[in-house]
């Protein structure tokens, strides 16, 4: 199957209805041992008076819907009734609060907005109407109370009360050219960009990564990830709709609902970001059962892919995507080896990546410079911004992702780093990954961030956080420059500062947020410097 072209018969609702009715869509392990299980005839039914729900609320074509749902059931349901009105899918992050939530709904001009009644001890619906006079555009806030679907009436808020008019969601079904998805990035710094794509462009990425890791409606699709990040929104459960697949949904990570998934319900892939892996590799003894980890979101420490891969008894490969692009690299599952998950992977069939310098040209193989792609999965733009999408993408179709990254001889990509990353020490700029992913293979260390530390002389150095396997033991700067000494790292990338903390800040999707930690350092040095 060519991924030049998106087909209409490609895109998820045309695939969603060619699926086994009686086949399980979903399993909702958020009841503990009592999973939500819905067929896919019942995810049919239930989406199509959902979206006669949204109509009838005033939701026109083109529309943006907000909503903020943790991974299960009814984020699944919600998301293909707001695709079968005709409407964009503009999904929150259960972690969004009173500032976030309502930047999107003003940017989204979304009329309504969908919260759970509860969700971890949170009572969202008191959380919204104590910030309602910030929210002038929604008319209308639907509370849905998590668990089972008791009956279609009750289920969503109501929404699904009403059988579905099937003329007006003949004349709603979405185009490939038709928006699909409005969704905010989590950006480090500045403001977060609204990154627009259509049906076209997601299918085309899901497309792609069925054909290039060999996944059939067979697998087992389990979902960690935040289905509101585009990690699990098109890898996780838009992919299982692609396939006819069944997706396993796990809305609050913990090893042991992993494991049940893994070994009771029979999770056969997963795309999910590092912290997912390392905690089920350190597990005394872990699931056996998946057969496939991609293992994406930000750099892998290589010394960890290679350990899980034995002890998860599964391939683990890297990779790289972006919520703009979707995935451009992958690492082989079919000549499965240490280039699989010591890169960055290769290039997917139908896309393009190539490293260039600042003045645009590209370098030859094994240098460092700004990592670019092009793929028919491209985003088509960032709401009320065409100047951000004119300044990213260039005339070619290249869009510069922001990352600095080396691809050798082989065709293997491998990320070094952030452009706004860099540590310029003096002139020198840092491999900070490289730097990162020696020292994680440390015995003593949990987790490694390297960032730079102002410098009135050099401009930068270098500083080390880390959080350690034993919290009650500790570590000296000394043993990390003889450990890199010994590695063979030249001593102008050593750290020159060793910070200890507990944990580190990541996203809800499991980044690092070195932004943070260069601020910790910053105010700890001099608070006068910002």
């Amino acid at each position: 199957m060519s991924t030049e072209h998106t087909l209409e018969s490609d895109l998820f609702l045309n695939r969603l209805a060619k699926a086994d009715a009686w086949k399980n869509a979903i399993i909702d392990l958020n009841g503990g041992s009592l999973p939500v299980i819905l067929s896919f005839g019942q995810l049919d039914e239930l989406s199509d008076r959902a979206a006669q729900g949204l109509i009838d609320r005033g939701v026109e074509e083109g529309d943006n819907v907000a909503y903020l749902l943790p991974n299960g059931w009814e984020f699944v349901v919600l998301t293909i009734a707001i695709w079968k009105a005709g409407a964009v899918a503009c999904p929150m992050l259960p972690a969004l609060r009173e500032r976030e939530i309502p930047f999107v709904m003003r940017k989204s001009k979304s009329k309504l907005l969908f919260v759970p009644e509860e969700f971890r001890n949170l009572r969202y619906g008191e959380l919204v109407e104590s910030i309602r006079s910030e929210l002038p555009g929604m008319r209308s806030l639907i509370t849905i109370k998590l668990g089972k679907p008791l009956n279609r009436k009750s289920s969503l808020g109501g929404l699904a009360e009403r059988e579905p008019v099937v003329s007006q969601l003949a004349q709603r079904r979405p185009k490939s050219a038709s928006a699909s998805q409005l969704l905010f990035t989590s950006g480090t710094t500045g403001e977060p960009k609204g990154v627009i794509h259509t049906h076209g462009t997601l299918s085309n990425g899901v497309a792609a990564h069925v054909q290039t890791l060999g996944l059939t409606s067979m697998d087992q699709i389990w979902i960690p990830s935040p289905m509101a990040h585009q990690t699990g929104f098109l890898y996780g459960m838009s992919l299982a709709l692609y396939l006819g697949a069944t997706q396993i949904c796990q809305a609050i990570w913990n090893t042991e609902t992993a494991r049940f998934a893994i070994e009771q319900y029979g999770a056969t892939f997963v795309q999910a970001a590092m912290p997912f892996l390392a905690d089920l590799t350190r597990e005394s003894e872990t699931p056996r059962g998946l057969r496939l980890f991609i293992a994406t979101g930000a750099p892998v420490p290589r010394q960890l892919a290679q350990v899980a891969s034995k002890r998860l008894a599964c391939k683990v490969v890297g990779g790289w995507g972006s919520t703009e692009s979707c995935m451009i690299s992958v690492g082989s599952v079919r000549a499965y080896g240490e280039e699989s998950w010591n890169s960055d992977g290769q290039v997917i069939a139908g896309r393009e990546m190539k490293v260039t310098d600042e003045e645009g040209r590209t370098l030859p193989p094994g240098q460092e410079g700004l990592f670019k792609v092009k793929t028919p999965a491209m985003f088509i733009g960032y709401l009320d911004h065409p100047e951000w999408y004119e300044a990213a993408v260039d005339a070619e179709g290249f869009f510069n992702t922001g990352d600095l990254a080396v691809i050798d001889e082989r065709g293997n990509l491998r990320l070094t780093g952030r452009v706004k990353d860099i540590i310029n020490r003096g002139g020198v700029k840092v491999p900070v990954t490289e730097v990162e992913n020696l020292l994680y293979q440390m015995e003593e260390l949990h987790d490694v961030a390297v960032v730079g530390m102002p410098d009135p002389r050099l401009n930068e150095r270098i500083c080390a956080y880390v959080s350690l396997k034993n919290p009650n033991s500790t570590i000296g700067l000394d043993k990390l420059t003889d450990y890199l000494k010994v590695q063979g790292v030249t001593k102008m990338y050593w750290p020159e500062r060793l910070e200890i903390i507990p944990e580190m800040p990541r996203t809800t999707t499991g980044k690092i947020q070195k932004y943070v930690l260069r601020q910790m350092i910053t105010d700890k040095l001099n608070p006068n410097y910002h």
